[in-house]
């Protein structure tokens, strides 16, 4: 919150906030004619659907006081959306404007009285919530001058003519630098002792408590080349610090954690022990491997899979759903030339399909019967890392918290990853969104996350284009290992060739790339069943469909991107709206695949980008008598009888919008209907991000067929969800599945025995194990009766509300097995 005071004396305490549809009619009374003049007569609905962003300032009341627009083109038919670049670079030359750094304000309103204030905190809260943004263009008449409150931030720097007719425009700027500027890294000093106590106070004591009120300094004094302490400096004051030493327990994280992504964090060894050792083997092991290693990868494809936020991996396990950091499990080894980043960002290889059966699959602690039987590579070769040890900011400049790293990683000029460990239960903070989170193995006893940032995202100068036909052998580099690679690979030479499928549907492949190498590629289709998404979903819970045009949607097919720059997700995506012409992506997940083989139509690759798109919930159906509607019926493409799939969506307004993350493992014991709506009301939060769901149920996730149709009837079952209902939600893609049964709850340890011998750790766990079946005996044979459930008072066993989200507190004496819901 900031106080503004107006030139009459009045003051208001505002904030700022995103702009939501409701502000619209309050925005409309605050527009002049001199508004008018500078960004034209504007449809105010329509260009918040288009904005990458939008900021309202409301004082305490809620009453609004200003409000701006931003868009990643320019305005005013100046220069073409996808083409801006050559434009403004002709302006200025010393200004390196790219599609990352650079936003133009739209349309800006404010109440008078207060615009000059209300418009530096909109500038300042958008430098904040955007890190990488450094400038903000403007755009108007040159006949116009900006008035006595736009002019306080921003400077012209030039004139260019619009495209259109026969007019110039004024171009002006507003710099980072003059209202939230990078932070100043240095070594820390004995001396800012002082001013960095009372942000470590101000978050915990612990530490004080454990090692005494000079702490801090003692550390400070402790330095030498492998232990360092830096501190960010404004205007001469420490307001943050960071500890970080080169002494890393690498054999502990070897137990723990699946490090072979990163090839063990330590750099190649010939000696190095990648692979299980071969055993003595028959006249035809050789035939005999290679068709088992090829059945095996068939396996993967035959087999029912998930979505997941890795950057390139189809996943193993029938029933286990990847962590969003499973990116990691394609790649294999470091290259050997580490230090010479701008030249070779291949760092980190993919693996080989056959290395598969060797990998994690696991978020938490699942895999229970698969893993033990895991090959642990040996790593013989020196600590490629160092670790964060201790990090503290001020919440006023932690958007900022990136800037250490380039610092930090200059010390240790030998060492390529850094590595933090933060409790599952702490918020996830600025600095680790950069990071990527390690895999955990099932057996993993540690009560923290794992998270590794690579040298190389520090690079700023990612490039996102349409491909060409040289980028062909980038593209099979980048995807060889994906089972889908020759899908994606035919998609980009059809696309080389003629921009469209052979039906006409219209064809765009995009490409990441920096120095000169492609890191990253997108698949996107025009997508044709827009009517049947929009009468099937409920995508109107986030866009306005009238003013969308039906070119301007775009189905997602493909995506991969290398791991190294995963936190230019987004930018990825937005990227692609901007330069497709596109407003909207859709994502679809299809259903398991039927009859055991992958059918081409349902040709999606799994995408890293899942996380940063939203699910899309399904509408309820009218089950139509076509035939007796007659030419009343509704259109084909409404009522059209097609596969279904779980959708997932993103648009131009989302692109700039952050998920907040949360860690803590919650673990669902029973696929009860209640425990099935519980996990749909978490996945449908579109605004959270859960990375720890776990499901134990003794026969899977519902809707997957484990049973054949004659065993499942012997299940209980309300009918609350059918097989439909579970493709459309595609929990799979989210919530991580362990099949067995519950045998004993340790609340101190706050662990789950599963199937008498098997742990699963949680932090919040929710009972709801439904309705079972009791057999008992009678003289006339065996009779099954269901036992009535029993209801804790703190429950509710309705569609759409589940147990407490707690620990839960059952008596001793109440049998785990008969705690139903």
């Amino acid at each position: 919150m900031s106080i503004l005071t107006s030139p009459r004396g009045k003051v208001e305490v505002v904030h700022c906030r995103r702009t939501e549809s409701q502000d619209i009619f309050c925005i409309k009374t605050l527009i002049r004619k001199f508004t008018q003049k500078l960004f034209g007569r504007l449809n105010i609905i329509y260009l918040l659907e288009k904005a990458n962003l939008a900021v309202t300032v409301c004082n305490d009341k809620e009453e609004i006081m200003a409000h701006s627009i931003f868009v990643d083109y320019p305005n005013w038919n100046v220069a073409k959306q996808d083409n801006w670049i050559p434009v403004f670079r002709e302006l200025d030359k010393e200004i390196p404007c790219t599609p990352l750094n650079t936003l133009f304000m739209h349309f800006f309103v404010a109440v008078d009285e207060y615009a000059t204030g209300c418009l530096k905190e909109i500038i300042r809260t958008v430098f904040k919530a955007v890190p990488e943004l450094y400038f903000i263009f403007l755009i108007v008449p040159t006949y116009l001058s900006l008035g006595s409150t736009l002019i306080t931030v921003f400077d012209q720097v030039g004139n260019i003519p619009c495209m259109n007719y026969d007019e110039e425009f004024a171009v002006h700027i507003c710099h980072r630098h003059d209202h939230y500027p990078q932070l100043h890294i240095r070594k820390a000093r004995v001396e800012d002792h002082d001013d960095l106590m009372p942000i470590f106070m101000h978050y915990d004591s612990t530490l004080k408590e454990i090692y005494g009120e000079y702490f801090l300094a003692e550390l400070i004094e402790a330095q030498d080349e492998d232990n360092h302490a830096v501190v960010c400096e404004v205007e001469g004051k420490a307001v943050g610090f960071m500890s970080v030493c080169a002494s890393v327990n690498l054999p502990l994280l070897h137990e723990c954690f699946d490090l072979g992504p990163f090839h063990g964090f330590c750099f190649p060894h010939p000696d190095d022990l990648l692979e299980p050792p071969k055993e003595p083997s028959l006249e035809e092991s050789e035939d005999t491997g290679n068709k088992s290693d090829s059945q095996g990868s068939q396996r993967v494809v035959e087999e029912p899979v998930s979505i997941d936020t890795s950057e390139m991996i189809q996943e193993k396990d029938t029933e286990t759903s990847i962590s969003c950091e499973e990116v990691l499990s394609l790649l294999s080894k470091v290259s050997e030339d580490m230090q010479d980043l701008e030249k070779n960002l291949s760092i980190i290889s993919l693996v080989d399909e056959d290395d598969f059966g060797s990998l994690s699959s696991l978020s938490s602690s699942l895999l229970l019967s698969v893993e033990s039987s895991h090959f642990r590579p040996l790593y013989l070769g020196e600590s490629a890392a160092f670790c964060i040890q201790l990090f503290c900011i001020d919440e006023r400049y932690e958007a900022r918290s990136l800037d250490f790293m380039s610092f930090v990683f200059s010390l240790f000029p030998n060492k390529n990853f850094c590595l933090i460990s933060v409790p599952h239960l702490t918020p996830e903070f600025v600095l680790i969104q950069n990071f990527v989170k390690v895999v955990p193995f099932s057996n993993c006893t540690l009560d923290n996350d794992l998270y590794v940032f690579h040298r190389a995202g520090l690079l700023r100068s990612i490039t996102i284009r349409l491909a060409k036909f040289l980028d062909t052998p980038g593209v099979e580099k980048l995807v060889r290992t994906l089972l889908l690679s020759t899908k994606i690979l035919s998609d980009l030479a059809q696309y080389n060739e003629a921009g469209r499928d052979p039906d006409g549907t219209e064809l765009q492949v995009f490409v990441a790339e920096v120095a000169n190498q492609i890191v990253g590629i997108a698949v996107i289709r025009k997508e044709m069943d827009i009517e049947y998404i929009r009468s099937h979903y409920n995508i109107e819970d986030f866009i306005y469909f009238s003013h969308h045009q039906q070119e301007e949607h775009g189905r997602l097919n493909h995506f991969a991107l290398n791991p190294i720059f995963r936190h230019y997700t987004k930018f990825f995506l937005k990227e692609i709206l901007r330069l497709g012409y596109k407003s909207c992506l859709y994502y679809p997940v299809y259903s398991q695949t039927r009859e055991g083989k992958l059918q081409s139509s349902y040709a999606h690759s799994l995408t890293s980008a899942l996380h940063y798109l939203v699910p899309v919930r399904p509408r309820r159906q009218i089950v139509y008598p076509l035939e007796k509607l007659g030419i009343n019926a509704p259109s084909k493409e409404v009522s059209k009888d097609q596969a279904s799939y779980a959708l997932n969506h993103t648009n131009r307004k989302l692109t700039l919008e952050p998920k907040v993350t949360v860690n803590a493992r919650i673990v669902v014991v029973g696929a009860s209907s209640v425990g099935i709506s519980f996990l749909e009301t978490l996945v449908f939060c579109s605004h959270l991000k859960f990375n720890n769901l776990t499901l134990i149920s003794t026969h899977g996730l519902p809707g997957k067929k484990l049973l054949s149709n004659e065993q499942r009837k012997f299940l209980a079952s309300d009918h609350c969800f059918n097989d439909k209902d579970y493709v459309l939600m595609s929990l799979c893609s989210w919530v991580n599945v362990v099949v067995g049964r519950m045998t004993a709850i340790d609340r101190v340890a706050k662990q789950v025995v599963v199937s008498k011998d098997e742990i699963v750790f949680y932090d919040h766990l929710i009972l709801c194990t439904g309705q079972q079946y009791q057999g008992r005996s009678l003289s006339t044979g065996i009779h099954w009766t269901l036992t009535q459930p029993w209801r804790p008072s703190c429950t509710s066993a309705w569609r759409g509300t589940a147990s407490t989200l707690c620990t839960p507190q059952l008596s001793q004496t109440q049998p785990t097995s008969t705690t139903m819901i």
